[in-house]
């Protein structure tokens, strides 16, 4: 089954066989510092628990450019919960997205923002969705820089909303609205 295709990009459902490409990519400390932090390193065990042996509403991805998997994307409906705390009505039909470029060498090319623009357009024109949200670290200039290139705008600051390294930090709620 596939979620969508255009370009040279790919987005496909985490598969079974697609374990070792997590452990690869979740054991790197580039990758790390970012995504997880560096002081998570993921096994076969951890990343079975954390991707594999769950039971939500979030759809797990594979992203390929070119033929190569080089990345990781899920999406999901916000729940009430989450509607509540970042000040959202309840009838709003809104989804989170949480991507990363597992291959450091594809970084700075371009492929996340078309990985950003591609399942945002997903999400609202096949989802319904009326608003895309993100929470990157406030930190991390570079994603929110590609956010902000894809259409989404900071909305809020969230206090000690991630832990990372060690540490509450903080975060941008960052929404897309159509």
């Amino acid at each position: 089954m596939l979620i969508f295709e255009n370009e040279k990009l790919k987005v496909r459902p985490l598969e079974i066989d697609d374990k070792p490409l997590l452990v690869q990519w979740l054991t790197d400390p580039t990758v790390l510092a970012y995504y997880e932090g560096r002081d998570r390193p993921h096994d076969m065990e951890t990343v079975h628990a954390h991707f594999y042996d769950r039971k939500d509403e979030v759809t797990r991805c594979i992203v390929e450019y070119d033929g190569q998997a080089v990345g990781y994307i899920q999406f999901y409906p916000l729940d009430a919960s989450a509607k509540a705390d970042y000040g959202y009505a309840q009838d709003d039909v809104i989804y989170g997205t949480d991507p990363f470029i597992g291959e450091p060498t594809l970084w700075n090319r371009g492929i996340g923002s078309l990985l950003v623009r591609s399942m945002t357009a997903y999400l609202i024109h096949k989802k319904g969705a009326n608003r895309v949200v993100m929470d990157p670290q406030t930190w991390n200039v570079r994603a929110i820089r590609c956010y902000e290139r894809c259409g989404f705008q900071k909305i809020k600051r969230l206090p000690k909303h991630e832990w990372h390294e060690g540490e509450l930090r903080d975060c941008w709620l960052m929404e897309y609205r159509p």
